[in-house]
């Protein structure tokens, strides 16, 4: 059973995916040099959501933690 759920639009129309307890999901949404990741996981203490700031399609592993958001 899916425990999350995400969905993108684009030029091609929308597109969705799930993710379970042990798959999570995850997605990276860029321009040339500024991008975001967010990363959906399951912990013992619930979901938990962390957003990191990216350096984009020009250098997507430059990260910096923005936020974790959890749902506790």
């Amino acid at each position: 059973m899916a425990q999350f759920m995400g969905e993108l639009e684009g030029n091609r129309g929308m597109a969705s995916r799930l993710g379970t307890k042990s798959s999570g999901l995850w997605g990276h949404l860029r321009g040339w040099n500024v991008g975001v990741k967010v990363d959906l996981s399951h912990t013992e203490e619930g979901d938990k959501i962390t957003i990191w700031k990216t350096g984009g399609s020009n250098s997507p592993s430059t990260t910096e933690l923005l936020v974790e958001l959890t749902d506790k």
